[in-house]
């Protein structure tokens, strides 16, 4: 359920952005997240309609670009895709324990926890 949290924070700093410039409406709103903020893009979708309603950013499109997690492995220098190890699904963490594929060894996340306001298209 972040997912309504982090979008409502999404609208509202492109919502502060517009009313600097002055828009008169919000076009498009460009979205780059990443895989390991486990949002799920149809959840920040329907997020972001509910919370554009009677705003000037209502009717706007939502383009989301999903980034692929990487990792860097301190043990043999590895960068790259990981392995994903959850031991006990009942369990729901926000940063599961992440394996190198070369050497098993646990690994640092070096991309994939972006969420970025990449570009918005404004009528001024």
């Amino acid at each position: 359920m972040h997912e309504g949290a982090i979008t409502s924070q999404i609208v509202e700093n492109v919502l502060r952005e517009a009313e600097k410039r002055k828009a008169k409406s919000v076009l498009e709103v460009h979205l780059e997240i990443g895989k390991l903020m486990f949002l799920n893009p149809e959840q920040v979708r329907f997020w972001y309609q509910m919370l554009t309603k009677n705003t000037i950013l209502e009717g706007s499109k939502l383009m989301i670009e999903e980034k692929e997690g990487v990792v860097k492995c301190p043990k043999c220098g590895y960068q790259g895709d990981f392995k994903y190890i959850n031991d006990d699904p009942a369990f729901h963490v926000p940063t599961p324990t992440l394996n190198c594929p070369k050497c098993d060894g646990t690994v640092e996340i070096i991309g994939g926890k972006e969420c970025l306001i990449k570009k918005v298209k404004m009528l001024i």
